[in-house]
């Protein structure tokens, strides 16, 4: 049997694990551009503060100020936050600022709340000892700053994060279904504030999929109205400085975009844009969809795999490993077998698929509501289960494609 390694477990003891196909398999592993690019050490992000985009260093607009918030993104996202925490924590002592005037608070948009389980691996224990760290509540606690003009969204936002005068966002950077690309703004929208505006978001978004065609996806950024509706939001918000980074196939920081929230964003999707490309193939039989960087919001990965399979038909097969369980999601998620959030749409498989195994070695029942109920999607919770099925199908060779980090690869159309 052949070894195709990949990445597993983010947040749970980061590992690459075997995955064994069969010798007479054709396997392509198909990475994106950055895949391999080194860890940033401490100091690079240090730098990145000091130097930042649009807007004087850290430690200057922090002078004067009275209260200030740092919001962080979720377990959702792969981002090393600890890091880039202590680095803004050592520019706001520079400024004067005493550890009393700081809090933290987590970016859940409409995802499940956290438990200090989790925020220690977010941020460490150091700053659990030394800071309040609060989740976000979109059901309340939330002030109205105003109206976006995109999409006449009315904005409420988190009222802990109102209350400071210094507003600083940790966040990632990768290829998004929706927005073009997270990061930025979504740091505020969705990420801290009310359901209602993020629900009022989401329906103008899907109101006329035909007039936005080729405007929204994954990796479409300059006329994406929904990544503009969200970047007026942050505005009205009054989001100071953002700290957004890029990752390599591991998860690991591999560059660091400081400043004010449109330049340093422009600069970072610049980036991006190169970093997460990924050949565009076709011609597969079988495509393996691994996710790692969002193990808990899997189903995304499914989209590049499909485009991937040979158009007179082939399996998919989506390697979904979260201990936690897919993602808890008010707006999106299933919550029973008819009980779902007001804009959750199901993950369906294409004509030209077969299948789509998802193998989870942690069975998640509830989970499988992601996707549609259909005799396509089948569920397995050991690696050589899957084997077995697609073994029946290909006794002698296939054509397989292998994406590591299917759930932020993209491609150009």
């Amino acid at each position: 049997m052949a070894l195709v390694k990949l990445p597993q477990l983010n947040w749970y003891g980061t590992t690459e694990v075997n995955f064994l196909l069969p010798d007479a398999w054709q396997v392509e592993t198909i990475n994106m551009a950055g895949y391999n690019k080194p860890a940033l050490k401490p100091s690079d992000i240090g730098r990145a503060l000091q130097n930042p985009i649009g807007c004087s260093p850290l430690k200057e607009l922090a002078k004067g100020k009275k209260e200030v918030v740092i919001i962080f993104d979720d377990m959702s996202r792969v981002t090393r936050t600890e890091a880039l925490a202590q680095a803004v924590l050592k520019e706001l002592a520079a400024a004067g600022i005493k550890d009393k005037q700081i809090r933290f608070v987590c970016a859940l948009g409409c995802h499940g709340a956290l438990t200090r389980i989790d925020f220690v691996k977010k941020l460490g224990e150091d700053i659990m000892s030394r800071f309040a760290v609060y989740n976000h509540n979109p059901f309340g606690n939330c002030v109205p700053v105003g109206k976006t003009g995109t999409y006449g969204t009315p904005v409420s936002v988190n009222a802990e994060v109102m209350s400071c005068d210094l507003k600083i966002a940790l966040g990632m950077v990768v290829p998004h279904p929706m927005s073009g690309f997270g990061g930025g703004g979504k740091i505020i929208l969705p990420g801290v504030t009310s359901f209602e505006t993020t629900l009022h978001n989401h329906k103008q978004t899907h109101h006329d999929l035909t007039a936005l065609r080729g405007k929204l996806g994954t990796g479409r950024f300059d006329e994406n109205p929904m990544r503009l509706d969200i970047e007026e939001a942050a505005t009205l918000a009054g989001l100071d400085f953002i700290v957004d980074v890029m990752v390599n196939y591991m998860g690991e920081t591999t560059a660091v975009f400081a400043g004010a929230l449109k330049p340093a964003y422009a600069e970072a999707v610049k980036a991006a844009k190169a970093h997460y490309l990924t050949p565009k193939v076709q011609d597969k039989d079988i495509v393996i969809a691994n996710a790692f960087i969002k193990a808990n919001e899997a189903f995304i990965g499914v989209s590049i795999a499909n485009s991937a399979v040979n158009r007179q038909g082939g399996d998919v097969v989506l390697i979904a490993n979260a201990p936690e369980g897919q993602v808890v999601h008010y707006l999106l998620g299933p919550f029973g077998e008819k009980q779902f959030g007001p804009e959750h749409q199901f993950s369906r498989v294409p004509e030209h698929v077969r299948r789509l195994i998802v193998y989870n070695a942690y069975p998640d029942l509830a989970g499988q509501g992601w996707y549609a109920a259909s005799e396509k999607v089948v569920f397995v919770y050991k690696w050589e289960e899957a084997l077995i099925l697609l073994e029946k199908d290909y006794p002698s060779t296939a054509k397989v494609g292998v994406y590591p980090n299917s759930e932020i690869q993209y491609f150009t159309s």
